[in-house]
């Protein structure tokens, strides 16, 4: 029956303890928030600082931006669709590509002075200068080991100073003059001074403490860097506008490069643009240089006939039919280049360069070809119009669009076809001509004489005259339409001023530290609650117990030293603890009222929860109202009493229990009038055995008859079960916890008391309260409706006396 009960009473306990976890106890929480106050001060001024290091010391980012508006009206890229035979038009993300790619970023670092950069070196952090270094240096680079070397300069004066730098495991120290080359094994190197700043302000930087040095960087690694610094991002896709950012430590070179990132981009675009015309241009190039020889060699050899035959003019007979054959070679010279020209352009086409339409059509004007190669040019403009139209309500994978690429793939085809044709007539036609030109030749050659031979090397000069002449004039349409070649894509927005600061951001960094110690202070509060299992007000054991239990009381924290007797009732009598031990004599008249002496028992889990102080105060408080009380040490392991009062501890309870001492030898006087006590005596080897014995029955009754209340000073159940015995005797069985340091675990034990050992009038005292906490809305009043209603008065009393205490002393506990 008893096992059951225990059983029960465990099974119990369990599901309160599980209740308390799942429920959230803000009393609770409040008071850890008022105990962890410290910890969230030192979290701020720990993360504020943080923050302000990381703001002063972190190195500062800046950006500069730029905006361009892609335009692209080039006709016979999109006729031929030479560059993306995907059918994609996405001339936006071509950009955006292109100008993110290594070759174009190349040509930027190039073009910028990026490759030598110069810094000052600072505790924490280096400063780049840029533009506002007081020298400048020029470079021809001999080993590639020395590219990322920190070369640091030091003048002597104005005009000369040493280098010194380490490369290869070695240090290096070179003296330079200023305009002067420095050889050495790693480079050639000439050190200038900043013509744009003044004297004075040159002198004023060399001769800082700071340490200059400077850093010549391999062109490849800058490309890379600014590539890592580079931002695209479409702005606005119906404009058609990309915003170009560049980020970097030096707020005038992120603006410079942003600058020349895109300015760059213009001249690229025009130089991609016009490859086709500069491969025409440089085919003429090639033809001018070897018809002019051969010009040059007809005209002699026509001045040299005329000279050594002094030749005139006889027959105009064969004048006339010398000019029909120079008219043949002429058509045959004309078929020729043109077929020539025709072939550079199928050539250009197969190797995907770009021409523009308006190249096309120059090329063609005039020929016999050109109404037919200008139709299948005009249709393909349509579909590519019709396109351009419907994707502005359907999507590119749509079978509209695929009809429409299909479309333009076969007229496209036919296009070529066609300019396959017309070479063919050409060679066909060119075939012919020269058939008649070598007929006439035959026709002349059986008569050779003077004019004859004058004939020929006018034709043949001619004939060359013509050719040069009409290659210098397709030199110059091409060299216009090359000159003409502008970039259809716009600036909209040069980066003015120099870069925005954009890391560290001062606002983003506090904020963050004082979310960090927020977030900081609530780990620590919530980690402080999870294993937070001490017994902290009355409600803490009200709720975690199903025992019959009755509350006596609180005990405020005594705020001055507890003094060796612990007896403290004494001493002010109208102080806050004294009305504490007055409320709970009270309260134990409305346990039990009866008529006769009483026997009180205090007792607790362990040791140091103030069972001692509790029962000695008591039975003062019990002698201070007039009545006769004597106090019993039965804590035989652990005797205090004595010490309390200053006397020895020869003999006491274990001397009477063993009738080695009577009862009356042992029994001390107080300095307070009505309290009698009698210590523990000399440690026994068997305590529980003597509190058990029939003695300490007898002993009890012989001390009713002289005094009111007898109090027993118990030793802790929760260690040792010596004291049940006299805890079942009492009339008022009184069990102590401590705030702050009883375990709520020791809940149980009180529980275990209740149910198995079937104690009457069981009540509870709490001891050591805080009760300034009260100000912070962490109640400690009974609640639940225990403790018969007759501890509020006293609560009231310690919240009025609390009001009184001065608020910074409030404020510090």
């Amino acid at each position: 029956m008893l096992q059951n009960q225990s059983d029960t009473g465990i099974d119990s306990y369990r599901e309160r303890v599980s209740k308390f976890s799942s429920e959230l106890d803000l009393g609770l929480i409040f008071y850890i928030i008022r105990r962890s106050v410290w910890f969230s001060v030192g979290f701020f001024i720990l993360c504020v600082s943080a923050a302000f290091i990381y703001l002063r010391y972190s190195q500062p980012i800046y950006q500069s931006s730029a905006i361009i508006q892609i335009n692209d009206n080039t006709e016979a890229s999109q006729i031929l669709q030479i560059n993306k035979f995907d059918g994609s038009t996405n001339k936006i993300a071509e950009a955006i590509e292109q100008i993110r790619s290594k070759i174009f970023l190349k040509r930027v670092v190039e073009k910028s002075d990026v490759q030598m950069s110069y810094f000052n070196e600072g505790t924490f952090k280096n400063n780049e200068l840029y533009k506002s270094s007081p020298y400048f240096v020029k470079f021809n680079i001999k080993r590639n080991s020395i590219y990322g070397t920190n070369i640091y300069i030091k003048f002597n004066n104005i005009s000369s100073g040493t280098l010194s730098f380490n490369a290869e495991g070695r240090p290096h120290s070179i003296p330079f003059i200023t305009n002067n080359v420095i050889n050495s094994e790693y480079f050639d190197i000439s050190i200038s001074l900043n013509t744009t700043m003044e004297k004075q302000q040159i002198l004023s930087n060399l001769a800082s403490n700071n340490k200059s040095y400077f850093i010549i960087k391999n062109v490849d690694d800058v490309t890379s860097e600014l590539q890592s610094k580079l931002e695209i991002k479409l702005l606005n896709e119906s404009a058609k506008t990309i915003l170009v950012t560049v980020k970097d430590i030096n707020a005038q070179k992120a603006k410079d490069l942003v600058n020349v990132v895109t300015e760059e981009y213009l001249y690229f675009d025009v130089e991609r643009k016009s490859e086709s015309s500069k491969s025409i241009i440089s085919f003429i190039d090639g033809q001018l240089k070897m018809v002019y020889d051969e010009l040059k060699i007809s005209e002699n050899n026509l001045q040299d006939f005329r000279k050594e035959k002094n030749y005139t003019d006889k027959d105009a007979l064969i004048s006339a039919n010398m000019m029909r054959l120079t008219n043949i070679e002429d058509e045959m010279l004309k078929v020729d280049l043109e077929e020539k020209l025709l072939a550079e352009l199928q050539s250009n086409i197969s190797k995907n360069i770009s021409i523009d339409t308006y190249q096309l059509i120059s090329l063609i004007a005039g020929t016999e070809y050109e109404n037919s190669i200008r139709e299948y040019t005009q249709t393909i403009k349509k579909l590519l119009v019709e396109k351009e139209n419907l994707l502005y309500q359907v999507t590119p994978n749509s079978e509209n669009i695929k009809q429409i690429n299909f479309n333009i793939e076969t007229q496209k085809k036919l296009l070529i076809e066609s300019l396959n044709s017309v070479r063919l007539k050409y060679k066909s036609k060119y075939t012919n001509l020269m058939e008649k030109s070598t007929e006439f030749k035959s026709k002349y050659e059986r008569s050779p004489d003077e004019d004859m031979e004058h004939a020929r090397l006018m034709r043949l000069f001619s004939i060359s005259e013509k050719y040069y002449t009409l290659l210098l004039e397709k030199k110059t349409e091409f060299s216009i339409s090359k000159a003409g070649f502008v970039s259809q894509n716009v600036i909209l927005e040069k980066a003015i001023n120099i870069g925005e600061q954009v890391s560290p951001n001062r606002r983003n960094a506090i904020l963050i530290s004082i979310l960090s110690a927020l977030l900081l202070s609530a780990l620590v509060i919530f980690i402080r609650y999870i294993f937070h299992d001490k017994i902290t007000s009355l409600n803490d054991i009200i709720k975690n117990t199903d025992a019959s239990v009755s509350v006596l009381g609180i005990i405020p924290i005594f705020e001055s030293n507890v003094p060796v007797s612990q007896l403290v009732v004494d001493k002010n009598p109208k102080s806050q603890i004294a009305e504490a031990f007055r409320t709970i004599r009270s309260n134990l008249q409305f346990i039990k009222n009866t008529e006769g002496p009483k026997l009180i028992a205090v007792t607790s889990s362990i040791s140091g929860e103030g069972k001692t102080f509790v029962a000695l105060n008591l039975a003062g408080i019990l002698a201070y109202a007039g009545k006769k009380v004597i106090l019993l040490d039965l804590d035989m392991r652990k005797p205090k009493i004595h010490k309390g009062f200053g006397v020895s501890n020869d003999i006491g309870m274990s001397t009477i229990l063993t009738n080695m001492t009577s009862i009356e030898s042992c029994i001390n006087k107080s300095n307070f009038q009505g309290l009698d006590y009698i210590t523990a005596g000399p440690i026994p080897p068997n305590p529980s055995e003597l509190i058990i014995d029939v003695r300490l029955d007898e002993m009890i009754e012989e001390l009713k008859k002289t005094y009111d209340y007898i109090v027993f000073d118990n030793p802790p159940i929760g260690l040792v079960t010596d004291g049940i015995t006299t805890i079942q005797k009492a009339d008022f069985p009184i069990y102590v916890f401590r705030a702050d340091y009883s375990k709520k675990a020791f809940v149980q034990i009180l529980d275990k008391l209740s149910h198995e050992t079937s104690i009457k009038n069981l009540s509870i005292i709490l001891n050591g309260v805080d009760t300034s906490r009260s100000a912070y809305g962490y109640k400690y009043g009974y609640g639940y409706g225990y403790g018969y209603g007759y501890g509020n008065g006293y609560y009231s009393t310690v919240v009025k006396n609390d009001s009184r205490k001065n608020f910074l002393k409030k404020l510090w506990k």
